[in-house]
């Protein structure tokens, strides 16, 4: 479903991404982890065809992100560490907006409700404005509008940062339910602890390559960080 080939990119003399190989097939949670520029969110960007690469391809669901980026998104949802939403709009209302936007077929009331049940909001936070929203609320709109498009790959960046516990552990439980739907999951984050429950393989970058991949249940949560720091410790 996502997949990377000799996926690279640069910048003059600089390797943001180097060479790298990956498959997330459906029904998976990669879970990328490393530093601050160890090139997690470039592969993001790559995925989302928000860069073009210097070398090799992405491509989602069979289409090459760089020949036609637009059908690749259609299949697509993207969730940044704070999802942007219409402050002045309800929930409902800017769930309704960007569902007319991704030309979601169904965007009637009820089914843009239950969406937003689904995602775990409040109903009383339906017609509640979003700026009044906490950044857990928000994660959750952008579940509901992944719901509605019925999307086939997520790609998040970070989604959990600034979430108190509660809700970061409510938001993965929310990941593992579109997990179970069959989506495709890419995932850049920095908490080990969660990649460890929730993912269902573990890459760790370093310096712009992919160093390690693990199957997240044949490691403790104290093997994946004994082995993470290994890697951040170079060669």
């Amino acid at each position: 479903m996502l997949t990377a080939t000799g996926l690279s990119k640069q910048y003059g003399a600089h390797t943001a991404l180097n060479d790298l190989h990956l498959n997330v097939q459906p029904g998976e949670i990669y879970c990328l982890l490393g530093a601050n520029g160890a090139g997690k969110s470039t592969t993001i960007k790559l995925f989302l065809g928000l860069l073009r690469p210097t070398a090799g391809a992405a491509i989602v669901d069979g289409i090459d992100v760089a020949r036609d980026p637009r059908a690749a998104r259609g299949r697509m949802l993207y969730i940044p560490e704070m999802v942007a939403l219409y402050d002045e709009l309800t929930g409902m209302e800017n769930l309704a907006y960007f569902a007319s936007l991704s030309q979601v077929p169904d965007r009637s009331p009820a089914r843009l409700r239950q969406c937003l049940a689904d995602a775990g909001l409040q109903p009383a936070a339906f017609d509640q404005r979003v700026g009044d929203f906490s950044k857990g609320m928000r994660q959750k709109v952008g579940i509901a509008l992944a719901l509605a498009k019925d999307a086939r790959a997520l790609l998040l960046d970070e989604p959990t940062s600034g979430l108190d516990p509660k809700a970061s552990a409510e938001f993965h439980e929310l990941l593992n339910r579109q997990r179970d739907r069959g989506a495709a999951i890419l995932m850049a984050t920095h908490d080990l602890f969660r990649a460890r429950e929730v993912g269902t393989s573990i890459g760790l970058m370093r310096a712009g390559r992919l160093r390690r991949t693990l199957t997240a249940a044949s490691v403790t949560t104290q093997d994946l960080e004994a082995l993470y720091l290994e890697e951040m410790a170079g060669d």
